[in-house]
């Protein structure tokens, strides 16, 4: 049957909604039920990411020796993988080294990159500004990842002459293989610093992301050789373990700062191990047995949220609910009480569902599920980080199938930071629409006042549905703000449906429904 498009009298009202009748208009439509939705199901704000892991060409690149027009192609192949799962966050990693995946001023280009560390990509092209561009594009925020602490990967096999650790030698100590950084020295805290709010200022990020790297994991073989740096700066510590905190203490404290001097709007996160500390050691410890940032790698995350010196704190809980020394939903319920009104994400180990393990329940098919239902039924959640991209690709156990076609089935705003910016933008002016060969297309117009949306929501709902744009089902598609317009290729002939648009600003505070055009009899 073809498209029939009825147009009657029009009254104008306020909040405006846009009706088309999709179906012929002598026919009588059915009236449709209203779908409940389970908000612990499909919420409508939720973080929804994954980790694209650079280093040793774990997801991308694939290999070394890729020409620029490969790599790009490799990753819009990526990107459109987990837009269809339903991701719309990627954490990219772009510093694993000191190095760049991108035009630095600072650090060489990544032999991950090209084969040689300092060595540009051929022919010439921005890999960050590209990855950007490409995921906001896709309305996927992008997410600079950067290793803090290596000033060399041990499996590094090219150092350019530029490199800092050549530059500055002494500002690092050797490790396990690796070449580590020197927190405790004023001038390494304001380097790295001035690494990260170089990046902020030169690129259109959404956020910046630090994972598990403070210090390095101890060791039982390796020692950390900063003791003559604890004796030159002890500022009043007696304990050289309560020192090297407060050298992170500091470090993240500075780099926050100078996001927020810079760009307010850049989100900054951290990913440390999944346990702060052990009841054992600390009565606010969580009631586990294994290892701890805070003791191990010397990263008080726990503090750093409650300081608000980070918008969102992401642990590596990597275990499964069987895990009798660290079992998940543990750690999930006392991550949830420690998150003190900053975002939480639940890191998730992808790359262990299926394998080989001595914790034999990642064999279970239903373990990642069960992972999902327990943190979304804890407040305040509000995210999910998967490890690693090209792990979730390969649809483990069927595990991305079930995020796809269940927990990520409807589209997910970003959850709003009312400590950054709590104030909505204008909703659109006008709102129109017509129908065509593809199917439905609505336009609408900026605010009048206020700043320009940075994108626009669009809803839709059936004839005779409450328009509660606060159920996830009903949120159609995220646009950008440089369109006004969207084509509903999914609209049911035989239905009529009702659309509004709405206005999101960059950190995704909304605003009301659009105005009101109703088509009447």
């Amino acid at each position: 049957m073809a498209f029939t498009f009825c147009m009657f009298s029009i009254r104008i009202i306020y909040p405006f909604f846009l009706c088309f009748f999709l179906s012929n208009c002598n026919k009588k439509s059915i009236p449709q039920a209203e779908t409940k939705t389970n908000i612990y199901e499909a919420p409508k704000r939720e973080m929804r990411g994954v980790w694209v892991a650079t280093v040793e060409n774990i997801d991308w690149p694939s290999n070394r020796n890729l020409d620029s027009d490969t790599q790009k192609k490799e990753f819009k192949t990526i990107l459109d993988a987990h837009q269809k799962t339903g991701i719309n966050t990627v954490f990219v990693q772009v510093r694993s080294a000191s190095d760049a995946l991108m035009a630095s001023r600072l650090e060489p280009w990544s032999e991950w990159l090209t084969g040689t560390q300092g060595k540009a990509p051929e022919p010439f092209y921005d890999p960050l500004d590209f990855m950007i561009k490409e995921s906001h594009g896709r309305s996927i925020e992008f997410h600079a990842w950067l290793n803090l602490n290596r000033g060399k990967h041990k499996t590094a096999k090219t150092i350019a002459a530029d490199n800092i650790i050549k530059v500055h030698p002494e500002w690092f100590y050797e490790y396990d293989g690796y070449t580590i950084y020197n927190f405790g020295l004023p001038e390494v805290r304001d380097y790295i610093t001035r690494v990260v709010v170089q990046l902020v200022r030169d690129y259109d990020v959404d956020g910046i992301h630090f994972d598990d790297y403070f210090y390095p994991y101890p060791s039982s073989t390796f020692k950390i050789n900063d003791d003559l740096t604890f004796k030159k700066y002890p500022r009043g510590f007696a304990k050289i373990g309560d020192w090297r905190r407060d050298n992170i203490d500091l470090l993240i404290k500075q780099i926050s700062d100078g996001i927020k001097s810079v760009k307010p709007h850049v989100k900054f996160g951290v990913s440390p191990f999944g346990v702060w500390r052990n009841k054992k050691d600390d009565p606010t410890g969580s009631d586990t047995n294994g290892g701890s940032s805070y003791d191990g790698q010397f990263a008080d995350s726990k503090k750093w949220a409650k300081n608000g010196w980070i918008d969102y704190i992401a642990p590596q809980v990597y275990f499964t609910t069987y895990f009798q020394k660290v079992p998940f939903e543990t750690m999930a319920k006392w991550w949830t009480n420690h998150a003190y009104g900053k975002h939480l994400y639940m890191g998730h180990a992808a790359y262990r569902v299926g394998i080989e393990h001595s914790d034999v329940a990642w064999k279970i098919a239903n373990q990642m599920p069960k992972q999902m239902r327990i943190i979304r039924q804890n407040t305040p959640y509000v995210g999910n980080i998967f490890f690693s991209s090209k792990s979730l690709i390969k649809n483990p156990l069927g595990f991305t199938d079930s995020l796809k076609n269940n927990f990520y089935k409807y589209k997910a705003l970003q959850p709003t930071m009312p400590w950054k910016d709590a104030i909505a933008p204008f909703p659109p002016s006008k709102i129109y629409g017509q129908k065509d060969e593809f199917g439905v297309k609505i336009f609408w117009e900026n605010p009048k006042t206020g700043e320009k949306p940075y994108q626009y929501a669009i809803y839709r709902f059936k004839k005779d549905e409450r328009a509660n744009i606060d159920h996830a089902e009903n949120l159609l598609q995220i646009v950008s703000g440089s369109t006004n317009d969207f084509t509903d290729l999914k609209a049911n002939k035989s239905m009529i449906y009702t659309y509004i648009v709405t206005s999101l600003d960059r950190l995704h505070n909304e605003s009301e429904g659009s105005a009101r055009i109703a088509f009447e009899k």
